[in-house]
């Protein structure tokens, strides 16, 4: 179970300084009165006096001190936690306390990019932005050894993790893989959750991770966001020529799905229109030509025939 926020005890510390004044004027009339006497003991007297009075001042100013909005002091005193002052403003606390000063501003911090292996096992680098404040200061500075160190590692943990569960490329990761994807790396509709195409779902199941993990610590994750995503330097030329021949394939096959649909429709009006003359021979023939102007990647030379089909 992690430690208990409570508040720390403080007064106003004009009403220290007040206190404090007060004390020296106490050893201002010692002082005085020690000069208006004449016995010993009493000059004695008012001299301890006066000093106890300057002494006690000292240490009472020694308590002042001045917190900012989203700050947040922790007050240990003889080893034993004494609670947590998170109003701004001016105050008095115990002087013999000692006190460790934190901030609750929202901290923005980048952590990466790593090289992990997707669940393709491509080698890719990952980084992330990540957002997030101290929430609980008893918690961060007891239940941790170093609260900004463990928001470090953590990040690291939650950011390899996720990548390790994701392919980078959808594609890529259905070619790798022959067998059926695990369950957590599937969407609803029998696709794949990849760390190219998915971000924006990828990055609400990181900041829910890591919500978890630094909720242990009493720190509160606002954002998480992927800041860089790329494959690692020593695949990065070779996958990229795969994509692009997976990009000219695919446009190949849309080419000529749709040159084929061409082709049938010419040939059904060409048929209705000419009575049905076109044998088999001079269907085939058009179908070469058609497809080869549809499908080309280059301008065609038109060539006239004198002759027949036959001769």
């Amino acid at each position: 179970m992690g430690t208990q926020e409570i508040k720390a005890r403080a007064i106003s510390g004009f009403a220290g300084i007040g206190i404090a004044m007060l004390l020296v004027l106490a050893g201002l009339l010692a002082v005085l009165s020690a000069g208006l006497v004449s016995d010993d003991m009493t000059k004695a007297s008012c001299g301890v006096t006066a000093g106890l009075c300057g002494l006690a001042a000292m240490i009472l100013l020694r308590g002042l001190i001045t917190l900012q909005p989203n700050e947040s002091v922790v007050l240990t005193f003889l080893g034993k936690y004494a609670g947590t002052l998170s109003q701004d403003g001016f105050w008095l606390v115990n002087p013999f306390a000692a006190r460790r000063r934190l901030t609750r501003r929202l901290v923005t911090q980048e952590i990466g990019p790593l090289k992990v292996n997707d669940a393709a096992g491509n080698p890719v680098e990952i980084g992330m932005v990540l957002t997030w404040r101290v929430a609980e200061a008893a918690r961060a500075v007891f239940d941790v050894e170093n609260y900004q160190a463990y928001v470090t590692a953590q990040g690291e943990t939650a950011l390899r993790s996720l990548a390790s569960r994701h392919p980078y490329d959808e594609e890529e990761y259905r070619q790798a893989l022959a067998t059926q994807q695990a369950g957590e790396t599937l969407r609803q509709d029998g696709g794949v959750l990849s760390l190219r195409d998915c971000g924006d779902r990828l990055t609400a199941t990181l900041a829910a991770d890591l919500r978890e993990r630094m909720e242990l610590a009493g720190l509160v994750v606002k954002e998480a966001r992927l800041s860089h995503l790329a494959y690692a330097p020593e695949i990065a030329a070779t996958m990229l020529r795969k994509q692009a021949a997976s990009a000219v394939i695919a446009a190949r096959r849309t080419i000529t799905s749709g040159a084929v649909s061409i082709v049938e429709q010419a040939l059904n009006e060409l048929e209705d229109r000419l009575g049905g003359v076109l044998d088999a021979e001079r269907k085939a023939a058009m179908i070469s030509n058609l497809l080869v102007v549809l499908v080309g990647d280059r301008d065609v030379t038109p060539v006239v025939n004198t002759g027949t089909l036959y001769s």
